[in-house]
């Protein structure tokens, strides 16, 4: 028997990769639009929604008791959302949190969580209810303002989205990871969406730039300081993708005797206060944070967090700077703006989009509203024009009711009445005949005529539609003006440029000796640089210099490379120190040709076949042990100058002995290369550089200890990369300035 007669009828051969792949987008798909991603125009994801609609038949109104959040969490689950319980009240929670939620949809009672990240309650014991701004989402919900849809069992119905009479999506925030997207839309100000809504119902084609006047950028229920640059959030809120980099609040609290400490205020959004503090715990502990002597947690209501400084010396400012590119206290907020549109689809939308649908969403809301409220209106006037038949043939109505054996059909034929008004008529009680006044009725008609009448105009004509949508929006506005003030504040990160461990450091005088062999030790105090020190046997002195514990040091190897050096890091004591290569990673070929004292200045810095410039200290400055390339070498070339540029000439002499003296202005600055010619040779090297200044002339060692000192320097004055002239008689052999 073959396989394909194994095959019933509703089988068929399915390739797995395929079945798979069909089974696979049905899941992404369901993800991406049942849970994970928020509706552009209420921004609720469904369990949210469903939340808030099962309050509302629970009849949980703002003015009204709280009930369990068990009771809350079992309607929606055994009514809307076929899912783990948990998972329902988590996020129940999360609507009820102030520290997560900018506006809370969800009054909670009892411990919903805290900003430790403790978590709530079990849900017997809490209690809940909604609050004005779910009510604000709801309203209009029973007067056909949106569609709604049979609930997974077929039982009863669900709403698609609610009429939302508040923009959710900005002022809230959402969160959510669904199959091969994610959304992650941080909260806003509702005065500021609602400035920025009320000018795009004015002018529907306002860029982004317009719009960012009013919308200054996110305001996290947790306040913080938003340092992100203004350039930076314009692209981000154009495009609709980017981040925003969230600051904590901070104060410097005075002590008495001068000492102080820093108390923080505002953390940022999404960082629970416990795991903050215990990390920055742990890294005081790794020596991580040394200018930190202590941190505590004095937080009640409000957050507290205490930050004692290592010394008074330190720099508050500092002392942040550092902590905020080391700690959880300066975190970055992403802005993902993928959300379902108003045709379900997931799109990433700008800050424009975004408003622009919550807009003609709210129009469409007003239509359906408009429209429910018409029909009402005809039905109510189609059953006024009978009663007030009744009015004025009582007596008749009553025979036709009393003897008629099909009264309804008898008042429609006599009274030419409609099916709808003759049942209002039967379906009168008695009691109700005394309230019968034509006056009353009459009135009545006119009013909800007049109320017809405008509907029908608002209905028609698209700009009474924007009309009551602008005061449905500064109604909404108004409820917030006197409360709701910006939380985040906006602005500049300070640029500071101070090394903590520098400032942490005793300063002290010392003076650095390196032998010959590379052995490198600092001895307390400035010593005199020609008294005669120790060395190990057959090793001798190579540089000897004063400094301060708190000063870097630049060491230029002969391979071209800078290294530093931290004065408080050097060996102490009087014994011969210790091996450079035990500190820097030197290679064993590379003799240093300078030590120089860090700070602010300038080098001149040549190789041995003549090409030279000129370095700036700082930006020598290594950070590893492997040093910095400044100085690019050729095959079989090494570095064998490094001098203070300290003048405004340069005299250059080869081991030809050509003395060739140039303006030092003529040397470029760089910071790394080869460099320029400073002076060419047909044989032979550079044997010296003497930066000058032409005003104290050229000055050099002779024999026997004494100076000479020229300035009359034209004869050997010329442009760089010359050849150069014999030096003046009597200048030292082998040629050398010092």
């Amino acid at each position: 028997m073959s396989d394909e007669s194994l095959l019933g009828d509703d089988i068929s051969k399915t390739a797995f990769s395929e079945a798979l792949s069909q089974r696979y987008l049905a899941y992404a798909l369901s993800t991406i639009t049942s849970r994970s991603l928020p509706d552009v125009r209420d921004g609720l994801k469904p369990v949210h929604r469903r939340l808030l609609f099962a309050m509302r038949q629970l009849k949980l109104d703002p003015d009204q008791g709280y009930k369990k959040s068990a009771r809350v969490v079992g309607d929606v689950m055994g009514k809307f959302h076929p899912h783990g319980d948990a998972a329902i009240y988590d996020a129940m929670v999360r609507l009820a949190q102030d520290f997560a939620m900018r506006y809370q949809l969800v009054d909670g009672q009892g411990n919903f969580g805290n900003i430790d990240g403790d978590n709530a309650a079990a849900m017997r014991y809490t209690e809940a209810r909604m609050t004005d701004v779910a009510r604000l989402l709801l309203d209009g919900i029973d007067e056909d303002a949106i569609d709604f849809r049979p609930t997974y069992d077929g039982e009863s119905e669900e709403p698609v989205l609610l009429p939302a009479g508040f923009p959710n999506l900005l002022a809230n925030g959402a969160q959510g990871i669904a199959v091969g997207m994610a959304t992650a839309v941080p909260p806003h100000n509702v005065l500021e969406l609602s400035d920025a809504a009320l000018h795009l119902v004015k002018y529907p084609n306002a860029s982004v730039d317009t719009l960012l006047g009013y919308v200054k950028g996110p305001d996290f229920p947790t306040g913080g300081v938003l340092v992100e640059p203004a350039e930076s959030i314009r692209q981000s809120y154009a495009t609709g993708r980017g981040s925003f980099r969230v600051r904590a609040s901070w104060e410097v609290e005075k002590e008495k005797g001068g000492g102080w400490q820093i108390i923080i205020t505002e953390i940022p959004y999404q960082v629970q206060k416990s795991r903050l503090i215990e990390r920055m715990a742990e890294m005081m502990m790794a020596k991580k944070l040394p200018m930190l002597a202590d941190i505590r947690d004095e937080s009640a209501e409000d957050i507290r967090i205490v930050l004692e400084p290592k010394t008074r010396r330190l720099n508050p400012e500092a002392v942040m700077e550092s902590l905020f590119k080391l700690t959880e206290l300066e975190a970055r907020a992403s802005l993902n703006l993928n959300v379902l549109d108003s045709t379900g689809r997931p799109s990433v939308m700008n800050l424009k989009e975004a408003l622009l649908e919550w807009l003609a969403h709210r129009r469409v809301v007003l239509l359906r509203r408009s429209q429910f409220r018409l029909d009402k209106i005809a039905h109510r006037l189609e059953i006024l024009g009978g009663y007030l038949i009744v009015f004025l043939n009582l007596d008749e109505v009553i025979r036709i009711v009393r003897d008629s054996d099909a009264p309804r059909d008898e008042l429609m034929r006599v009274f030419e009445l409609t099916e709808v008004q003759a049942n209002a008529i039967l379906d009168m009680r008695l009691r109700s005949l005394r309230r019968l006044e034509e006056e009353g009725l009459l009135s009545e008609r006119d009013a909800l005529i007049a109320e017809q009448s405008g509907l029908a105009s608002l209905v028609s004509e698209e700009g009474l539609q924007w009309t009551e949508i602008t005061r449905q929006i500064k109604a909404m506005k108004a409820l917030f003006q006197k409360t709701d003030v910006r939380r985040t504040i906006c602005a500049d990160a300070p640029v500071i440029d101070i090394d903590i461990e520098e400032m942490l450091t005793e300063k002290e005088p010392i003076t650095v000796i390196c032998s010959e062999m590379g052995w490198v030790r600092a001895m307390k105090g400035h010593l005199d640089l020609t008294a005669d020190y120790k060395f190990k046997e057959g090793d001798g002195p190579a540089f000897i210099l004063h400094g301060e514990t708190t000063d870097k040091f630049l060491l230029m190897a002969e391979n071209g490379r800078f290294y530093t050096l931290s004065g408080d890091k050097l060996p102490r004591g009087r014994g011969f120190g210790e091996p450079l290569s035990l500190m820097l990673d030197i290679p064993a070929d590379a003799s240093i040709i300078a030590i120089m004292r860090g700070g602010i200045g300038k080098m001149l810095v040549a190789s041995n076949a003549g090409h030279g410039m000129i370095v700036d200290m700082q930006s020598a400055i290594a950070q590893t042990r492997s040093g910095k390339q400044v100085l690019n070498l050729g095959a079989g070339g090494k570095a064998v100058i490094c001098v203070p540029a300290q003048g405004d000439m340069v005299a250059v002499v080869g081991q030809n002995r050509r003395l060739l003296v140039f303006a030092l202005s003529e040397l470029p600055e760089m910071t790394r290369g080869k460099g320029v010619i400073l002076q060419r040779y047909r044989d032979g090297e550079l044997a010296d550089i003497k930066v000058f200044e032409s005003e104290a002339g050229l000055t050099w060692q002779m024999g026997g200890g004494r100076t000479r000192t020229e300035t009359d320097l034209l004869t050997w004055t010329g442009k760089r990369g010359s050849a150069g002239k014999l030096p003046p008689t009597g200048f030292p052999r082998p040629a050398r300035f010092t």
